[in-house]
């Protein structure tokens, strides 16, 4: 067998140094071909397939599944001199395997590690224990030859004298339940008791009544609030906590936003817009032909009241650059629309590249493609970097506003709330209309009150009346 050729972890997306191997799709002995793909992993944006760059033999898999791997460090070996012919699996590692297990790092031949036969499984997160087994009852102890030692005779029991013959007595029956006093189809109590009884909380009718003509007293009232409890107390079952790593997108997420927050001094304003006219839009679009086969919703307006917002105040569209010369602002001409996406793994926000140059049925197929990708896990790197402005949908899940953190590198970001019924002043009289919150996050660094108030005052003016669209763009 030829040296076989190690599989180093590239670098798959912008600044990546580390990713986890979420599932490998060869095991030793199997043969692979150039641009298959062998093994799934999970970056900080992403899941993402690699694709083996040559043909050969897998000899062995040097990382687990679910093990945390730098760029760079080899996570796989494959004898690329084997030809179609299946090789069998070496006992022992390569030199490069020894390498890497000088340098701390476990291969899946390793004791302790997953063998490949047999992957490592994700335990489930341990969410109750078993109803313990009643105790059995303790048995007598048996003699040597096995029988069980004889009860011991109970003693003769003495003699009685004869008792006189008398009648039985008769059977004493107990007394009937005193019936409870009650005034007026009510227990009686008066007024300051019963006043004291709904203060406490206590129900007059499950008492009886110790002051004149079984009238119920305070001192009833105490000791009926004080009387133990006979429902028994439920007892939780399962751990109290539960322990989550924080990795992966998450892991992203949380870095970026303090990144964000303690760098970029945000602003947040917020508008109520009559939106009546939008959601008669977007009936109207979803009968027309060149939407037959795309999914119409409200975001898909906001996203082009805020493009043209972005036409009309580029610095919006901007990103603030520390150099060595001094800081800069660094106005973009494109438009890459990121739209934050909550997914299983953590939030997303994945992009529209160039949304300025797409017609609104282009712009609704970005929109529909990138759900699908974030709901399917399928986002890549590429979808997930170089934003310009964002939006974050927070009306999906029955929230009306929020003050959203700027995605790290954009000097504005657009909460779109949900869309309600609420009174409204419309044409000089009161009437029911839909409306929604909007809130505009921007970096005063770059935008100001001014500028920030315009755009979202824009964007809201557009959604009063979809018209402006046309007209401002």
């Amino acid at each position: 067998m030829s040296q076989p050729k190690l599989f180093k972890l590239p670098d798959v997306g912008e600044g990546l140094t580390e990713a986890e191997i979420v599932k490998w799709h060869v095991q030793p002995g199997d043969t692979v071909e150039d641009g298959q793909t062998i093994v799934e992993i999970e970056t900080a944006k992403a899941i993402v397939e690699l694709p083996c760059p040559f043909d050969g033999v897998v000899t062995e898999l040097l990382v687990t599944e679910g093990q945390t791997v730098d760029v760079g460090v080899p996570i796989i070996s494959v004898d690329a001199g084997g030809g179609g012919g299946v090789a069998t699996p070496v006992s022992e590692p390569p030199a490069q395997a020894a390498a890497l297990r000088e340098e701390g790092v476990p291969t899946a031949n390793e004791p302790g590690a997953a063998t490949a036969q047999e992957p490592p499984k994700r335990q489930p997160v341990l969410v109750g224990y078993g109803v313990k087994e009643a105790a059995t009852k303790r048995r007598p102890r048996r003699s040597a030859d096995g029988a069980a030692p004889p009860a011991p005779a109970a003693p003769p029991a003495p003699a009685a004298p004869p008792a006189p013959a008398v009648q039985p007595a008769p059977a004493v029956q107990p007394p009937a339940p005193r019936p409870q006093p009650v005034d007026n189809g009510l227990p009686l109590a008066k007024p300051p008791v019963r006043k004291m009884a709904k203060d406490l909380g206590v129900d007059l009718a499950a008492i009886t009544g110790s002051g004149p003509q079984g009238s119920i007293t305070r001192d009833d009232i105490l000791a009926a609030q004080h009387a133990p409890s006979q429902a028994p107390v439920p007892v939780q079952a399962g751990p109290r906590e539960e322990r989550v790593p924080v990795k992966g997108v998450r892991k992203a997420t949380a870095a970026a936003m303090s990144g964000s927050a303690f760098t970029a001094p945000h602003v947040t304003e917020f508008l109520q817009v009559d939106v009546t006219r939008t959601m008669d839009t977007v009936k109207r679009l979803r009968e027309l032909p060149e939407f037959a086969d795309v999914k119409v919703s409200p975001l898909l307006l906001v996203a082009r009241a805020l493009l043209t917002a972005v036409r009309r105040h580029p610095m919006v569209n901007s990103t603030w650059e520390d150099g060595p010369d001094g800081a800069e602002i660094v106005v973009k001409r494109y438009v890459n629309l990121g739209i934050a996406a909550a997914t299983e793994r953590g939030l997303i926000v994945p992009k529209v590249k160039d949304a300025q140059a797409l017609d609104l049925p282009g712009l609704a197929r970005a929109l529909n493609e990138l759900a699908e990708k974030a709901r399917a896990g399928k986002a890549s790197p590429a979808d997930l970097s170089n934003g310009t402005i964002s939006i974050t949908n927070v009306g999906v899940f029955g929230v009306d506003t929020g003050t959203p953190i700027l995605t790290p590198g954009e000097a504005a970001i657009l909460a779109f709330g949900q869309i309600r019924d609420m009174p409204w002043v419309h044409e000089g009289e009161l009437a029911i209309r839909k409306v929604t919150t909007l809130a505009l996050s921007f970096d005063h660094r770059i935008v100001d009150g001014e500028l920030g108030s315009r755009v979202l005052r824009d964007v809201g003016d557009m959604l009063e009346d979809p018209i402006r669209m046309l007209a401002w763009g």
